[in-house]
């Protein structure tokens, strides 16, 4: 132990006396960046203080104010003057009450008449022509040797104005086959549906009669 401490003592002296010199140190060839350069800050702080003043004037021309929105005041309607009111008795105001006046579609306005009952007992109708049946549409299906007449059958109305199910109902002569033909021809006829309230009624029954008058043609 003794002598490792004598040595130690040695080295420190001669450290000391500057006879042991340490190695010289090579230079590094490390690249060293300066992010923050101060030629930079130098330039920024050497500006002009006019050229900022007029910077910022330029931004603050550039700057558009919003229109000012002013929304119109609401004002009262004038009051009417006495001279403009109308005086009415009471017959007057009872006569141009609208409760008075009568009702569309009211019951009985444009209602078809009822002239009987149909074969199963429904209320039968009078007809009313669509489209009058013509000469010759009706006298294709008379007898021969016709007499004057009329002929009178009930037909169940359909759509697009038409009948079907046609029965008869009498005719005059009796015996004269007047109805039969009206009949057989019914399948031409354009018919209205009855009304009931202002409102079509298309399945309802309705009558229809056919007069007959032979015409004399004179040489």
């Amino acid at each position: 132990m003794l002598a490792v401490g004598v040595n130690i003592l040695l080295l420190l002296a001669l450290l000391t006396l500057g006879v042991i010199k340490l190695p010289p140190q090579r230079p590094s060839s490390a690249l060293i960046v300066d992010f923050l350069p101060e030629s930079h800050s130098a330039a920024a702080a050497s500006a002009p203080a006019h050229a900022m003043k007029a910077t910022a004037r330029t931004a603050a021309k550039t700057l558009v104010k919003p229109p000012i929105v002013k929304l119109p005041t609401r004002r009262s309607a004038p009051p009417l003057p006495a001279t403009d009111l109308l005086e009415m008795s009471k017959a007057d105001l009872a006569a141009a009450d609208i409760s008075n006046l009568p009702k569309s579609g009211s019951e009985g306005a444009g209602d078809s008449e009822a002239v009987g009952k149909g074969p199963n007992g429904e209320t039968l109708y009078a007809a009313e022509w669509a489209r009058h049946p013509t000469d010759a549409e009706l006298s294709g299906y008379l007898p021969r040797n016709a007499p004057d007449g009329w002929g009178l059958i009930a037909c169940r109305t359909i759509p697009d104005d038409r009948v079907d199910d046609c029965i008869e109902l009498g005719n005059d002569p009796p015996g004269s086959h007047l109805a039969s033909a009206v009949r057989q021809a019914a399948w031409q006829f354009r018919v209205r549906p009855p009304r009931k309230n202002g409102v079509p009624m298309v399945g309802a029954w309705v009558r229809i009669r056919i007069d007959y008058e032979r015409v004399v043609v004179s040489n």
